[in-house]
């Protein structure tokens, strides 16, 4: 009898093994996610709306981790080394090929695997109100008229705000001295009077214009976008043909499986398409954009190549 209930138990182990009911693998995902958020201003705040609205979705919460430093470079190197599962991930924009053809990363976008794109920012540029300029091509009238070049205050050399003044301004046929601050700074130079035009986005500006002590002279994308500054587009004022924006969206570390770029890419869309983002969007001048990991993956190529292009035109370009 005791020989005999060994071989049944060893006979139903073995049937068992052969039927496949092994231990269920646990669904994606099982444990928090870390969202990475490479600079702070509004990205930071629509990061952390769009993290709370994923969480909802996913059932599973999505942690924004703040990591700044080197223009996004620090938090690109952490998210590119850890394991491809979808439990790091990055919210991403074009800064992945400024700080790249900067030197600044060994590596480019194609380290990533795109998740979605979830909008736009469009950046300003912005005047003191008693400067004097009504609209841009006052502006250029004027300070072309006195001979002297325009002092132009942007994040940093290579930033996406460097490249967007130098696109507004070489267009306009202007003689520009650019002055790097760090992130969020030149607003208040702006303020000071240590410059005379600040490239930034709409959120550094609203309470400067809402008071009164600054002005916003255009937005540089090719389609007026809904925020809390109502202006003109740049190319509407006299930059005619100028569309520079800023796309942010989301990556995973290369090789990360479809199933779970799949799942990701869902949470993001809902989120986007949730009011609660919708409403934050609109009050930080973030344009809600979605678009799917294949279309994404497209831009960025696409976007990558104008960037190396015209950061090789500025003399910045060193990859």
């Amino acid at each position: 009898m005791r020989v005999a209930s060994i071989k049944t138990v060893m006979l139903a182990a073995s049937a068992l093994a052969v039927s496949g009911h092994t231990p269920a693998r646990a669904e994606f995902p099982e444990k928090p996610i870390e969202m990475t958020v490479l600079f702070g201003g509004s990205a930071q705040t629509i990061g952390q709306v769009l993290a709370d609205q994923m969480s909802k979705q996913l059932g599973s919460p999505v942690v924004a981790v703040s990591r700044p430093g080197g223009g996004g470079a620090i938090g690109y190197s952490y998210v590119k080394d850890t394991a491809p599962d979808g439990y790091n991930i990055v919210w991403n924009s074009n800064s992945i090929s400024t700080v790249h053809y900067q030197g600044n990363l060994p590596f480019g976008y194609d380290a990533f695997q795109p998740i979605a794109r979830i909008g736009m920012e469009v950046p300003v540029v912005a005047v003191r109100s008693q400067s004097g300029w009504d609209s841009l091509q006052d502006m250029v009238e004027k300070v072309k008229a006195t001979g002297r070049p325009l002092k132009v205050g942007i994040s940093g050399l290579g930033s996406f705000t460097h490249l967007t003044a130098a696109a507004l301004f070489d267009k306009l046929g202007m003689k520009v001295v650019y002055i790097p601050y760090g992130e969020g700074r030149a607003p208040a130079e702006l303020l000071a009077g240590r410059i005379d035009v600040a490239a930034q986005w709409p959120s550094q500006f609203v309470p400067h214009v809402q008071s009164g002590a600054l002005k916003v002279l255009c937005q540089t994308g090719a389609k007026k976008t809904a925020g809390p500054i109502d202006t003109p587009t740049c190319a509407e004022a006299g930059a005619e043909g100028l569309d520079v924006t800023m796309w942010r969206g989301l990556a995973a570390p290369a090789n990360t499986p479809p199933e779970v770029i799949a799942k990701l890419e869902a949470a993001a869309k809902a989120a986007t398409d949730s009011e609660e983002f919708k409403k934050a969007a609109h009050n930080l001048g973030f344009t809600p954009a979605f678009l799917p990991a294949s279309e994404f993956g497209q831009q960025i190529e696409s976007d990558d190549s104008t960037i190396a292009s015209l950061m090789d035109q500025l003399g910045l370009k060193n990859q």
